[in-house]
């Protein structure tokens, strides 16, 4: 072979080997990357949960018979406890 050939075998295979180095490193990061947008959807996931639950508790408060249902439910607590005593 000429020297030419030898010259841009070497060049083209040290190319080779740097997009096979980048690539590499390049899939691991995208593996990281991907199981940290899992913890995301997870921990949102677990938000959005707590926020129903939230609503639910403010839509008892506000309406009239979630006010109603509270009160009659204090009510019972603090009579529960009198009868209790005596």
């Amino acid at each position: 072979m000429e020297i030419a050939t030898w010259i841009l075998v070497i060049i083209l295979s040290i190319t080779l080997l740097i997009f096979l180095v980048v690539g590499i490193v390049l899939i691991t990061k995208l593996i990281d990357l991907t199981e940290e947008a899992k913890e995301v959807v997870i921990k949102s996931q677990e938000i959005a949960d707590k926020t129903g639950d939230v609503v639910e508790n403010v839509k008892g408060m506000t309406s009239i018979g979630g006010v109603v249902k509270t009160f009659a439910e204090r009510y019972n607590k603090v009579n529960g406890k009198r009868k209790s005593k005596k």
